[in-house]
């Protein structure tokens, strides 16, 4: 992500003293209070135990909720990194530049407080849901550039839902030479269970009003119908397609030595590297402070770290600092449990011309059975000022990591 820096006309006359919105960092407490979380960990047992309690104020079905509007889950938040000097230290990396991870974790909070504002009922003082990240669908830039000293405003409705499933999007803007202009755009998918967060629970139904919002959820239906296909074409579950075939097998025609005629011999093709030294992997010990309202670790804190450590990656593999140009198809498959051993795994697996596609994959490691369960898979597209050199796969597992790169950066482009 590039930066550059700018003067006070970062300061957004809507972010001005005495005028009233909710900031970023009170996101989370806003969250606290809808849900009844406590705010030190050693309560969190008794407010656990509270909000099993609530589980008998869930809808039997989804009739039995009253019908929303897109307008009536609309939130609005500011991020003053022009006009609170104090909060971008937060935001700053050593390069004078803004930390897009932490970002990541602000679209995320929000993208909840959003499902909430839609399922809210204002006679109950907790909400007895448990709404929870599933999917990161697609973050999409708009621009390289996020000032670093500039205020940021994030606008996000809910878009489509399901019976318990629900779409937000969210539109980030940033005031710069004295007007707003569009950061992104980001896509997620989030999910509503019981207050226990063990099953599916209703949430309200949506009705679109007017052509517009009509346009927006038949996108949300098309959205879920693509999930689908993709999922059903995973190469986890069918082969790949004749073309990818091909495709796998060229380039393994490519690295035969001819003065051997060997399947075991291989040899680099300039300018290339091979898949199995473009990793770079990470560690991290789950504590309490990382938690999210349920007591699990935060969502957009797992953002934040594959991010940074599929960023360096990519720096690491181009030779410079890399520009971010789309986040897709994070998939949270299973809750990370304070105390988790966390393993980050990141793994330059396509490449094209500029871009590289990065895949992380973090797991949970069980120091006392020693097994690893995936947690979540994230994919992040980056480019380079230059043309960077070529990723070869050498084995037939490095081939689909290869093909699925492929297909994520196909989506994009």
């Amino acid at each position: 992500m590039t930066i550059a820096t700018t003067s006070s006309h970062g300061m957004a006359p809507d972010m001005a003293e005495g005028n009233s919105h909710l900031l970023v960092s009170n996101v989370r407490n806003r969250l606290r209070e809808i849900v009844g979380a406590s705010t030190n960990w050693r309560d969190h047992q008794q407010a656990l135990a509270e909000r099993a309690s609530l589980g008998s104020h869930l809808a039997p079905s989804q009739d039995a909720l009253p019908v929303r509007r897109m307008q009536d889950s609309l939130v609005e938040v500011h991020l003053p990194l022009g006009t609170d000097p104090s909060l971008r230290e937060k935001y700053l990396t050593f390069h004078d530049t803004v930390r897009f991870g932490r970002i990541l974790e602000d679209l995320d909070s929000l993208a909840v407080l959003i499902c909430y504002s839609h399922t809210r009922n204002k006679a109950q003082s907790r909400s007895p849901l448990s709404i929870v990240t599933a999917l990161v669908d697609k973050i999409d830039m708009r621009k390289n550039i996020i000032y670093p000293d500039c205020d940021i405003k994030f606008t996000g409705h809910v878009t489509w839902v399901g019976k318990s499933s629900i779409e937000a999007k969210i539109h980030m803007s940033q005031f710069h030479d004295g007007a707003y202009s569009a950061v992104l755009d980001a896509t997620f998918v989030m999910v509503a269970r019981d207050p226990e967060n063990k099953r599916a629970a209703f949430v309200n139904p949506l009705k679109p009003e007017g052509p517009e919002e009509e346009k927006i959820f038949q996108e949300g239906e098309e959205n879920k119908k693509r999930r689908v296909d993709l999922s059903t074409a995973s190469l986890l579950k069918v082969a790949p397609k004749l073309l990818e075939r091909e495709l796998v097998h060229s380039l393994f025609l490519n690295t035969l030595d001819s003065k051997t005629v060997s399947f075991r011999s291989r040899i680099l093709p300039p300018d290339s590297v091979w898949m199995e030294d473009a990793k770079l992997k990470g560690l991290e010990i789950c504590h309490p402070q990382e938690r999210n309202i349920f007591n699990r670790i935060f969502g957009g804190f797992l953002m934040r770290k594959a991010y940074e450590l599929g960023w360096a990656n990519a720096c690491y593999y181009g030779g410079c600092r890399p520009n971010l140009v789309a986040v897709d198809d994070i998939l949270f498959q299973k809750p990370v449990e304070i105390g988790s051993l966390l393993l980050l795994s990141s793994q330059v697996c396509y490449t094209e011309g500029k871009y590289i596609q990065v895949r992380v994959h973090t797991e949970v490691l069980d120091p006392e059975t020693r097994q690893h369960n995936t947690t979540n898979v994230f994919h992040f597209t980056f480019s380079f000022p230059q043309d960077v050199r070529a990723v070869i796969p050498k084995t037939y597992g490095e081939s689909m990591l290869y093909l699925d790169g492929k297909r994520h950066f196909s989506q994009e482009h």
